[in-house]
């Protein structure tokens, strides 16, 4: 079946509170999303950010992020009053979201919602408690430890709770019993407004596709609480980090800096960790696309404490054997395999053996340099993804602004692009008409926005992660357009 849908990150949702959430901005999306005869909705990962505000670098892989609870569905609950967080400021530009300002007040006001969670919602509570005591337990507990510690990585606390001993361990948890039970309430705020949502778009007939970092933050409850599932020494500091190599965009490749797995230790024990991981996010996802696929079959590992990717090198990942045992365990999972940059013959192989689709990426297709990558519409397969570009690239119309002359030219003729339909629309309307099974757009794409609408820039730090939409942006007019633009294509 031919399907579309748009990459909208929730964080991107227009709504009064600094960022979107998953209250009635979210609703009126689906609502949208419905209106205009998509199938999917692909956001962005639901966990705490961390540094460099990104979701990619959370405390925890489990985790919902709290700044997406709703204050007004929480009113809506008897848990907040209206003037309790009508009156607080979240910066004086709607179209950007201030992390600093929502660390500032978004918790103040989640207490007061926590500590009015009773009757049947504490019931709720408990039943989650139990559900959710494979993470929530590390997690409250860890975030607990990092507060008291005024937010220091758990590499700084004592050694004691580095180490996780066990009467260490005990005293700071009767110490933190308050916190730790916040916590736990506001990650259960969290996944009540989750699971509702969640719902109200199955309601609407709206897919969601969450995204699965491939990686964990050093700085993060998976780690301090598993540090045997992840290659660190005795000191517990790891041995290498992960990244990229040099490549004709970046001279010293990308330092990500994320701990390495412990693939041996994983495969002795039938890869759990992983298992549990996927078994977790398809629960709450229609479809998972896993970030950075060709790390399953190498992965480039880079000395600890390097300042660039140069001195990196690649190390066998765990190959199929890992997908065969997720699928022996969990079954066949609609899955969507992030496989771009440079593929060797073995990670081809790999996507063909999982099954997975692949991602095509049209402002791929045009770079002079990269000839023979299989971006260009003519070469796609049915089973793959198509985007015109994802959250780490420009926008369609800030890549025409960017892109060197001669690769803009190499699209204009391809598309057969006009400035007077617009090249972004020319692009898109290749995307749809192509025979990928599934075709995503960003949401800033049919905005016409150019840089200013990027969402991320690979590599930097600031100022990624906080582009919004305004109200008003996406209508009934786009969605009526859009819907037909389905039907001429099948989608």
């Amino acid at each position: 079946m031919r399907t579309a849908g748009i990459l909208m990150p929730i964080t991107s949702l227009p709504s009064p509170y600094g960022v979107g959430t998953l209250g009635q901005c979210a609703r009126d999306f689906i609502q949208f999303l419905h209106r205009a005869g998509q199938t999917y909705w692909q956001i962005l990962p639901i966990c705490p950010t961390g540094y460099g505000d990104s979701p990619y670098q959370s405390f925890s892989s489990y985790a919902g992020n709290p700044y997406m609870i709703d204050f007004d569905d929480l009113k809506k609950e008897g848990l907040l009053q209206e003037e309790e967080y009508a009156s607080i400021s979240w910066g004086d530009n709607p179209a950007r979201v201030d992390y600093s300002l929502l660390y500032s007040h978004k918790f103040s006001i989640l207490r007061i919602a926590c500590s009015r969670i009773s009757g049947a919602l504490s019931e709720r509570f408990q039943t989650f408690c139990k559900e959710q005591n494979v993470w929530l337990n590390d997690y409250a507990l860890y975030m607990s430890i990092k507060d008291y510690y005024d937010g220091q990585s758990w590499q700084e606390w004592p050694e004691t709770l580095q180490k996780r001993e066990k009467d260490s361990l005990e005293a700071i948890r009767q110490e933190l019993t308050d916190e730790i039970l916040f916590w736990k309430k506001v990650q259960f705020l969290f996944f009540y407004q989750w699971d509702k949502l969640k719902a109200y778009a199955e309601e609407n007939n709206i897919q969601i596709i969450g995204d699965l970092p491939i990686y964990v933050s050093y700085d993060s409850a998976d780690v301090w609480a598993h540090p045997e599932e992840f290659q660190l020494d005795e000191n517990l500091c790891p041995i290498e980090v992960a990244g990229c190599p040099p490549d004709g965009f970046s001279a010293d490749g990308q330092l990500w800096g994320n701990p390495l797995f412990n693939w041996d230790y994983m495969k002795e024990t039938g890869y759990q960790w992983w298992v549990n991981r996927i078994a977790y996010q398809s629960k709450i996802y229609d479809v998972i696309r896993i970030d950075h696929f060709r790390g399953f079959d190498e992965y480039y590992a880079i000395p600890y404490g390097d300042s660039t990717a140069k001195n990196g090198y690649w190390k066998p990942g765990p190959g199929m054997d890992l997908f065969t045992t997720i699928e022996n365990k969990l079954g066949k999972l609609p899955i969507i395999a992030e496989d771009l940059g440079f593929l060797t013959d073995s990670v081809k192989q790999l996507l063909a053996s999982t099954g997975f689709p692949g991602m095509k990426v049209l402002e791929f297709a045009f770079d002079s340099r990269d000839t023979g990558s299989g971006y260009l519409p003519h070469c796609y397969p049915n089973n793959c993804v198509v985007y015109t570009g994802t959250h780490d690239n420009d926008t369609i119309l800030g890549w025409f602004e960017t892109a060197p002359e001669e690769f803009q030219n190499n699209a204009i003729r391809y598309l057969r692009l006009t400035k007077e339909e617009g090249y972004h629309i020319g692009m898109m309307r290749c995307a749809w008409a192509s025979v990928a099974d599934t075709a995503i757009m960003q949401m800033q794409d049919f905005l016409g926005l150019g840089v200013e609408g990027r969402m991320n820039t690979p590599s930097t730090l600031g100022g990624n992660w906080t582009w919004r939409c305004l109200p008003g942006d996406y209508n009934n007019e786009l969605a009526d357009w859009l819907h037909d633009e389905m039907e001429i294509y099948q989608r």
